[in-house]
């Protein structure tokens, strides 16, 4: 899953240690709860180089799984949830109990196979944070023992709309649907969570001939639009955002410049 998910190229990589590229496979079930304890070793590793980590992405919740761990108690995705309501209309609410039923039995025998609420939600916490419903109230996982600094790039939305809609077209100039036609003859269920996802989900459509291809590529642009709003509304809730305002002609050096600065200091890890 290299063009829909914006991979590093081979050039980058070789330039830059990553961590976390091809860390799974499709099939794989990843919650943030975990992705979060992987992230946490990957930065102490770090800082044992004597090295800036840099935490670079889009998703709140996975950051937040780095800082402050998971009380799944607490913790919601709309996104998972939308995929979730949209499993349980094409597949039939049974499926969705079914699937509750093996990763949290206990659960399961306390509420009706029909209580499609109380199901999405319990599969909604288990998926963002890889712990059984039942148990969510008992468990937190581990939150940060570092520093941190939040920068954010805030493009004007005309300028961030341009930017995604040419960012879409790219995938597709990449080979994008190559790329999901393979993984569906490769055995991979376009059910699985890794492909119910905005740019996968949308070719998969086109596949099976539910969309044409122009079709499913505006819907692919509208998907990114949304959850782009739902990023700022997230990160607008971070009151430590140093945000950098952002416009088409700009020169990028001395932004770059701005946030390495910020680093002429490495932090040290809590004691």
């Amino acid at each position: 899953m290299d063009i829909g998910t914006a991979k590093p190229t081979a050039s980058e990589l070789a330039q830059v240690r990553h961590h976390g590229i091809d860390l799974c496979s499709p099939e794989d079930f990843y919650s943030a709860g975990e992705y979060g304890q992987f992230a946490r070793d990957a930065i102490r590793s770090v800082f044992e180089r004597k090295s800036i980590p840099v935490v670079v992405g889009g998703s709140g919740l996975y950051i937040q799984a780095i800082v402050e761990g998971i009380f799944s108690g607490e913790h919601r995705d709309e996104e998972i949830r939308d995929r979730l309501k949209k499993q349980a209309h094409d597949l039939g609410l049974e499926k969705l109990f079914q699937q509750l039923q093996e990763i949290d039995p206990e659960y399961a025998e306390k509420i009706h196979p029909n209580d499609a609420k109380r199901i999405i939600r319990a599969l909604e916490v288990y998926q963002i944070t890889g712990i059984p419903f039942s148990q969510c109230h008992r468990e937190k996982t581990e939150g940060a023992d570092f520093q941190v600094q939040y920068w954010g790039l805030r493009w004007p939305r005309e300028q961030l709309v341009d930017r995604i809609h040419r960012r879409v077209d790219q995938m597709v100039e990449q080979g994008l649907v190559d790329e999901v036609r393979s993984l569906l003859e490769a055995g991979f269920s376009p059910e699985l969570n890794s492909l119910n996802s905005v740019g996968y989900q949308e070719i998969i459509a086109f596949l099976r001939n539910q969309l044409s291809l122009a079709e499913a590529v505006e819907l692919i642009k509208r998907n990114t639009r949304r959850f782009s709003k739902r990023q700022m509304t997230w990160f607008r809730r971070i009151p430590a955002i140093q945000w950098v305002e952002c416009d088409g002609e700009m020169n990028w050096a001395p932004i770059a410049r701005k946030i390495a600065d910020a680093y002429a200091f490495p932090f040290e890890m809590k004691r």
